[in-house]
């Protein structure tokens, strides 16, 4: 799950707008958190954002699948791969990213 320094520099341009993006290191990807949310990851150069109920069928609708770790494995994790026509495009992606925050956000406060 190895992530090239280009690929986490573009996407963390590309949100921009959503705030200041901190990148930690996580099993061999990159985690990406706003405000200390944790609502993103990055796998492959593979870009992901947080789903649930609220955003699930965005992605769903786009034809994107859920990351799964263990590709032999059936189980996935709550977050989908984000198209590559929303990652180009900053201000979409700022409505997914929000989203996205928002379900994490939603998340721990659950916990």
């Amino acid at each position: 799950m190895s992530v090239s320094s280009e690929y986490q520099e573009y996407v963390i341009e590309q949100l921009s707008a959503v705030g200041y993006i901190v990148a930690k290191r996580m099993f061999g990807g990159v985690g990406l958190y706003s405000d200390g949310i944790f609502f993103s990851l990055l796998a492959d150069d593979v870009f992901y954002l947080k789903v649930d109920d609220t955003n699930r069928q965005d992605f769903e609708q786009a034809g994107m699948g859920a990351f799964r770790p263990y590709p032999d494995k059936t189980r996935s994790m709550q977050y989908f791969e984000v198209p590559v026509d929303v990652l180009e495009d900053v201000d979409e992606l700022y409505l997914w990213a929000r989203k996205s925050i928002a379900v994490a956000l939603s998340s721990k406060k659950k916990k």
